[in-house]
């Protein structure tokens, strides 16, 4: 059996130093077994991959590709969650997905299935989750999605 790092590693993806908040929150919060974070960009290199709305510039699969590398970075604050160690995920609980888009736009859980997907590929059936996918007017630093997650940990 694979260990989501493994996992990850098979995918190409070296998870990045989690980013710190640029506000007064925090990065992730520890419940009892769950670990809640809050909302990750798609930053890649330190820049927001694909800004501004869907339906107006940007494409529903530059959409899907943010959502996956903001799934990325909501994994590496599940990883200092977890002190390091990743198979101390027993479930992916719930993940949210915004979507900056144009009123007319309705593909959503298209977008968030960038998130949803990876959850899947590294944690296989404890991946799956539930899931809300949320069409907003605006995200910070003009992103095209964000994304947050529940986790329950070990």
């Amino acid at each position: 059996m694979t260990t989501p790092d493994q996992r990850l590693e098979a995918l190409g993806i070296a998870l990045p130093t989690p980013a710190k908040p640029v506000a007064n929150y925090l990065g992730y919060m520890q419940a009892g077994s769950l670990v809640f974070t809050a909302g990750q960009l798609p930053y890649v290199d330190g820049k927001v991959l694909h800004v501004g709305l869907h339906g107006d510039g940007v494409s529903k699969d530059d959409g899907k590709v943010a959502a996956r590398h903001a799934a990325i970075n909501v994994l590496a604050q599940v990883k200092a969650a977890c002190g390091g160690d990743l198979s101390r995920v027993k479930r992916v609980v719930k993940l949210t997905g915004f979507v900056a888009c144009v009123g007319s736009f309705t593909d959503h859980p298209f977008v968030v299935n960038g998130a949803s997907d990876l959850m899947v590929e590294v944690f296989g059936e404890a991946g799956r989750h539930a899931r809300s996918a949320v069409g907003v007017t605006s995200l910070p630093l003009n992103s095209c999605v964000e994304v947050e997650g529940v986790f329950e940990i070990a």
